[in-house]
């Protein structure tokens, strides 16, 4: 995902709508709206009480009629069902489609098996990230792969461009982008028993990471285990014409328990995972290795190279980056994006560049960079909220343990 701090939006949102004029708010509020794009779900959004705010270019819920704070708290101990289909979801096919990937990102996607995948870096010439992306093998000629709403149309350019030039020295590669397809994210303990009752496959030999396509609620899904929350589940691409239906099967066989979310929950669920937002914690002039992200560079790919930016990108894991993504605890008011981090003497050494009061640990965690060697955890900083300095420490993330399903 792309943007600011989601739940930070969601609370500005709530005070205005509660605090303002409501027919002010609404001539105003739909105004707006009539240039956003909608997901099928959009209408079974505001049905059940959906605050839809404009985000990347689509109107998307941010909260529904319970609280962001327990909203996230209830999808680690029952369950979350997301909209996420303002992402793009696109497969590459052809007896070439390993090959030309492997120019645009660091994974090594040649040793994946079929059915499997991995959290990859797309890279410009210079080693930075021009956006993160979970791909798939679906088999050795067919990569299912799906890119960030905010990133969607320069990442659609420049796959294009690379595929022309590819394709022109006689590669064999096209692409389809599933623009007919919704895309729902199940997660939480619960995700997998309520799906495993809309399904004749058996879930729990699908681990995470892995995908395949299969029938659920009557409808041929892509499934991958995956998510962005740190919790086990999935994220189902389903044919729009069956997502509103798919949505109130989960919601009615998980009695209750799995909730509609949104993208505020979503966004303290991800800091409280550490993982990153694309736009905050990683961008164009930000190299995997800087974001903490070696272990998504193959082995075969930091000996070979063969992606835009590799010799930046080898030559930071030969010497070390000078300056690497840590996690932080901070006492005051929750740190926010741009707050400066200070060592004890004064001195900056880093920014955040996400932060929020996690609701699971209740306390106020954050993300962000800080110089190689001040890096170690358990370093006491400084952290600067509204040009105050606070009390904080470094931490090793994920702040929440992560329940990835793997074998045992």
């Amino acid at each position: 995902m792309r943007g600011g701090s989601l739940w930070q939006l969601g609370q500005s949102i709530t005070r205005r709508l509660a605090q303002s004029d409501k027919k002010g708010v609404s001539r105003r509020y739909f105004a707006s709206e009539a240039d956003l794009k909608k997901t099928a779900l959009y209408d079974f959004h505001v049905a059940h009480g959906g605050k839809m705010v404009p985000f990347a270019g689509w109107s998307m819920p941010i909260q529904y009629k319970d609280s962001i704070m327990d909203s996230t708290v209830n999808c680690r101990q029952n369950g979350s069902l997301f909209d996420v289909a303002h992402m793009c979801g696109l497969s590459l096919k052809g007896k070439d489609c390993v090959p030309f990937l492997e120019t645009l990102v660091v994974a090594d996607v040649a040793s994946l098996a079929p059915g499997t995948g991995s959290l990859t870096v797309f890279t410009n010439e210079k080693g930075g990230a021009i956006d993160d992306s979970v791909i798939t093998k679906v088999t050795d000629e067919h990569i299912y792969l799906v890119v960030n709403a905010g990133c969607r149309d320069k990442d659609l350019a420049h796959i294009e461009e690379h595929m022309k030039a590819f394709k022109a020295k006689g590669g064999d590669v096209s692409w389809h982008i599933h623009d007919e397809r919704s895309l729902l994210a199940l997660q939480g303990p619960l995700a997998a028993p309520v799906l495993q009752h809309l399904t004749k496959e058996d879930l729990s030999k699908l681990y995470f990471g892995q995908f395949q396509i299969l029938d659920i609620n009557g409808s041929t899904c892509f499934l991958t285990r995956t998510g962005y929350t740190g919790e086990d589940g999935f994220e189902i691409s389903v044919p729009d014409e069956h997502a509103v239906d798919l949505a109130k099967a989960i919601l009615e066989k998980s009695e209750g328990k799995v909730r509609l979310t949104g993208l505020g929950a979503r966004d303290s669920l991800r800091l409280e995972a550490g993982l990153c937002l694309y736009g905050n914690d990683m961008d164009q002039h930000i190299s995997p290795v800087e974001a903490g992200l070696t272990w998504a560079i193959g082995k075969r790919r930091r000996a070979e190279g063969g992606f835009l930016g590799a010799d930046v990108i080898l030559q930071q894991l030969k010497d070390g980056p000078t300056i690497r993504r840590v996690g932080f605890f901070s006492s005051g008011p929750p740190a926010r994006s741009h707050s400066e981090v200070h060592d004890e003497s004064g001195n900056k050494i880093g920014e955040i560049t996400s932060g929020g009061f996690s609701p699971n640990l209740k306390k106020n965690i954050a993300m962000g960079y800080v110089k190689s060697g001040q890096h170690k955890t358990g370093t006491k900083v400084k952290i600067l909220v509204r040009g105050k300095p606070y009390e904080g420490s470094i931490t090793k993330m994920p702040f929440v343990a992560t329940k990835y399903y793997k074998p045992t």
